[in-house]
């Protein structure tokens, strides 16, 4: 069952092909994981999606409170019986029908999906992870590309380049050719006690667990942490690597080119943003 502008509908019901979202990629999205009813880090969600959609000039109806969107997810949750399990939730935000290009209104309307997830809290993977440069395309720094729109081209090619290729993962550049984020997140690099991630100005997306990650650091005085740009020679210098996102946490890297990686730094953070999600 779905959600399309507060209803509730079964999956088989279907956009209309002149949906702008499907037409021209005129549309955000937010993906959040869902534990036993609660929205985790909902509010940094809420407030990411409310910039974004003045970016793209859309209007927030009266409505789009952070209650009624949380209350229109929880409610998809239960029509899926997900209400006492761990989930992922889509909400995408799309422009209303109307227009070429120029659209003939800036009127939105949304649609919430949800799917079932395994585990409750996050957990590091000790499975084999490699990743490689994408270097097809690259990222243009800019507002625009620090936004969860639906205009994920180099993201949708990068990971077939991944797969073609037997890797897990792929890290992209900007056109600057600096290391930026991964396909599915951020990336963040350990060397001694300095941990580094790009700066959001390199166009990296804007993520809801990068924010987490970087406050559990700031209170972490073991190591120190740095918002700077990032070489890909520093990739192989690098004692880890790992790459985050909301439903996945902490995805540890274990091998770039002929560079094998330990995952000490990443258990322990994730220790602490584990007793974060429990506290909040």
């Amino acid at each position: 069952m779905t959600n399309y502008n507060g209803n509730i509908l079964a999956e088989t019901n279907t956009l209309s092909i002149q949906n702008r979202g499907y037409a021209y990629g005129d549309a955000l999205f937010e993906t959040i994981k869902a534990s036993h009813g609660k929205l985790l880090f909902w509010e940094d969600h809420y407030f990411r999606l409310m910039a974004s959609m003045r970016i793209l000039r859309m209007e927030i109806p009266m409505n789009f409170t952070m209650e009624y969107l949380e209350d229109q997810m929880l409610k998809t949750l239960e029509a899926n019986n997900l209400m006492d399990v761990s989930a992922r939730v889509k909400l995408t935000v799309h422009r209303a029908e109307g227009g070429l290009y120029l659209p003939q209104t800036n009127a939105v309307g949304y649609n919430i999906s949800v799917k079932p997830l395994e585990n409750d809290f996050y957990e590091l993977s000790e499975g084999f992870y490699e990743i490689d440069l994408f270097k097809d395309y690259f990222v243009s720094p800019s507002l625009l590309s620090t936004l969860k729109s639906n205009n994920k081209a180099l993201n949708v090619v990068g990971s077939i380049y991944a797969k073609e290729n037997a890797l897990n993962n792929c890290l992209v550049l900007n056109t600057n050719k600096h290391v930026v984020e991964a396909l599915n997140g951020n990336v963040f690099l350990v060397k001694g006690k300095t941990i580094k991630t790009p700066p959001i100005s390199d166009g990296c997306l804007k993520g809801i667990m990068r924010k987490q990650i970087i406050d559990v650091l700031k209170n972490w005085d073991e190591y120190d942490l740095i918002e700077e740009s990032v070489s890909p020679f520093e990739l192989q210098k690098s004692d880890e690597i790992f790459i985050t996102n909301v439903i996945s946490g902490i995805i540890p890297v274990s091998k770039y080119r002929k560079k094998a990686f330990k995952h000490e730094v990443a258990q322990a953070i994730l220790n602490k943003l584990n007793i974060k999600v429990r506290l909040s």
